[in-house]
């Protein structure tokens, strides 16, 4: 199926690998021009190079911008005034305690996984509206509607994310710009991958088959393994599309069905 994306223009946050990597390869494989981002500046020229090689032919640039830092994110935002397509992808997480998550760490969270995206939206969802056609998408996850006890933190910042997406979707009534929200389900990212191998190595056990042995441990899932970054990658290459049309204001599973309840 010809998604429609050649002549768009898309940005991916936190881009250089995993899920956001995918990302930005499923839409340049589309024919969309990608502008990718992350914040250190070898890692996204890494990337940029990567994709290049992946992708023969493909219209792939890089910006390195720190979502925790508002001065960096207003100038990232201003440079890209022209993009069609936005997906606030860029996020942190990590497992504590919730009486060991301190004020600070909560802000950090706050910056990083929720205002990154009200300000990439906050900038660019008028030009869009103006240009008469946009995309925004939001990338959740499960977390945001079953909250973990060991992450708290992050579950509120995914939950804020599926409340934002409901209510930028109202400001486009009527138009061509449609806001929806990927909720993700337990997927085999780079970090994910490095922390699988980590305890394998401290329990000498077989990566893969610990892999195996944590996805087949998740009751609730149907998958009964891990979602791959791809298949994350492809559901938001679709609601990047013109052909997504019809799709606005959802929160679109990509969760294995892991959620027990319908959404």
């Amino acid at each position: 199926m010809d998604l429609r994306l050649q002549g768009k223009r898309a940005f991916v946050s936190g881009s250089t690998r995993g899920i956001g990597f995918a990302i930005a390869r499923a839409l340049l494989s589309e024919g969309a021009a990608v502008i990718i981002n992350g914040r250190d500046p070898e890692r996204v020229n890494g990337a940029v190079a990567s994709l290049r090689v992946s992708v023969p032919g493909a219209s792939v640039d890089g910006i390195a911008a720190d979502f925790a830092h508002p001065v960096e994110v207003a100038a990232l935002v201003e440079s890209l005034e022209d993009v069609d397509i936005v997906v606030a992808n860029v996020g942190i997480f990590g497992l504590a305690p919730f009486e060991e998550v301190d004020d600070a760490e909560w802000q950090r969270y706050f910056e990083v996984d929720l205002l990154s995206a009200v300000r990439l939206s906050r900038g660019l969802i008028d030009p869009m509206l103006a240009r008469g056609w946009g995309r925004i998408i939001l990338i959740s996850s499960e977390s945001g509607i079953d909250v973990p006890a060991d992450m708290i933190h992050y579950g509120v910042m995914k939950a804020g994310l599926l409340a934002l997406g409901n209510g930028l979707a109202k400001l486009t009534r009527g138009t061509e710009v449609t806001v929806n929200t990927v909720v993700g389900g337990p997927t085999y990212s780079d970090g994910v991958a490095g922390v699988v191998e980590q305890i394998s190595r401290a329990q000498e056990i077989d990566a893969d088959e610990l892999k195996a042995t944590l996805a087949a441990g998740n009751r609730t899932s149907l998958l009964q393994r891990f979602i791959e970054p791809n298949e994350i990658a492809d559901l938001v290459a679709y609601l990047a599309s013109p052909r997504s049309s019809a799709t606005n204001g959802a929160a679109v599973r990509a969760d294995g069905g892991v959620l027990t309840g319908m959404l």
